[in-house]
């Protein structure tokens, strides 16, 4: 079972078994966000059951597992956060049913129900299961649709903070729903950042511009069109600045052997990360096989030239479950990102996209990268904030100011 992110948390009943499973989590290497309770006083589940939904929610834990009674307050509470799926498992066979056809992302456990041995039996199930079956995950969209039929999109940016900032005042302690913005100091903004110009009428001179303001300001990559990756290479050598380049761009209809081809000529003259972009058409039209042979065909590359691949799935014409299936294939083929946009659709980045796309890729720890619209230091911390891992941007220079100023201040 690979490391996971495990947002825990129990009522007064539930306190004694939290604390096992805590134990045994850490054991098994996972990391454990303990939100409480942490004693036998009397208290209210659904605050710490909320609590524990919002970091799953938020992309910044994996899966959730809650403890009460009977493990039923529980669920329903964390069900109330949109975007989670909360399932009630006394039973290994239920925790198995629960992730493997329900993809659920928070367990409740009934301290009442289940002795010890028991809980860490269900809780290793849970964790270790995937949702696999096309035909479940296809009723698993089917829920989340139905969610927002009745307007339970997922929660805003602003939503979380307000939720938040109220769970933590109710739980009377700092830290256990970190509602406020993620601290960034301008070194750390600056090194998620990959300094983009893809705009068809840039020139040379254009791109030597952009490659000093990447040294000058230590951005993490320039992304530039496949022509201009020699020069590129040239241009930062010495620096710490990585080369990047986008490859099927904008439309992602070219032939898989086409990307293939173009992805492994562009590592040969100096790319050393590779943003590729899907075959829409394809992966709306339900051909899952040449979805995953166009993104396996530029994994494979980028894996013999050392380079990492990013896959563009362009969400702005992607309904949620097209979103998730899409993030299952880019892990199925081997892919290290997934990333929303082009920036030439209908639409860029949302936190919205950016915390389904990390949930999804959770399993198999891919980064996630935010590209389109991201333009000032406040979009750029929403997006960190609902789970991106690197931002693709053109001003990115704009943004480093505001972060630096903000730190002034």
């Amino acid at each position: 079972m690979s490391r996971l992110k495990i947002a825990l948390a129990a009522d007064h009943g539930g306190f004694d078994l939290k604390e096992r499973l805590k134990e045994h989590l850490k054991a098994g290497g996972h990391d454990v966000a303990d939100l409480g309770t942490n004693g036998k006083e009397p208290v209210d589940y659904p605050v710490f059951a909320r609590a524990a939904a919002l970091l799953v929610s938020r992309g910044e834990a994996d899966f959730g597992v809650v403890v009460d009674g009977a493990g039923i307050g529980s669920a329903m509470a964390a069900n109330k956060v949109p975007g989670v799926l909360a399932a009630t498992c006394n039973t290994e066979a239920l925790a198995r049913n629960a992730r493997e056809h329900n993809d659920a992302s928070l367990l409740a456990l009934g301290a009442g129900h289940v002795d010890e041995a028991a809980a860490k039996r269900i809780v290793d199930v849970f964790l270790s299961t995937e949702c696999t079956a096309e035909r479940h995950r296809k009723r698993v969209a089917m829920i989340r649709e139905m969610e927002k039929e009745r307007g339970m999109s997922e929660l805003s940016a602003e939503d979380i903070e307000r939720i938040a900032a109220k769970v933590k005042e109710m739980l009377g302690k700092g830290g256990a729903a970190r509602g406020a913005e993620p601290a960034m100091t301008p070194e750390k903004v600056a090194k998620l950042i990959d300094h983009t110009l893809l705009k068809p009428d840039a020139t040379a001179a254009d791109v030597e511009k952009l490659c000093a303001e990447a040294r000058q300001h230590g951005f993490f990559s320039v992304c530039v069109n496949p022509v201009f990756v020699p020069q590129v290479k040239k241009l930062l050598q010495g620096s710490a600045v990585k080369v990047c380049c986008v490859v099927g761009f904008p439309l992602g209809a070219q032939d898989p052997q086409i990307k293939l081809l173009e992805a492994r000529k562009a590592i040969r003259e100096g790319a050393q990360e590779v943003d590729m972009v899907i075959n829409v058409g394809a992966l709306k039209g339900k051909d899952d096989a040449l979805v995953l042979k166009d993104i396996r065909g530029v994994v494979e590359a980028c894996k013999d030239g050392r380079a990492l691949s990013k896959v563009i799935l362009e969400t702005a014409l992607l309904t949620d479950e097209e979103k998730v299936r899409a993030c299952e294939l880019s892990m199925r083929a081997g892919a290290d990102y997934v990333k929303t946009s082009t920036g030439f659709s209908s639409g860029g980045a949302t936190a919205e996209d950016i915390a389904l796309m990390a949930r999804t890729v959770a399993p198999k720890k891919l980064g996630v990268k935010a590209s389109g619209g991201v333009r000032t230091y406040a979009d750029l911390l929403k997006m960190v904030k609902a789970g991106a891992t690197r931002v693709g941007a053109s001003a990115s220079v704009k943004i480093l100011e505001e972060a630096r100023a903000a730190a002034g201040k």
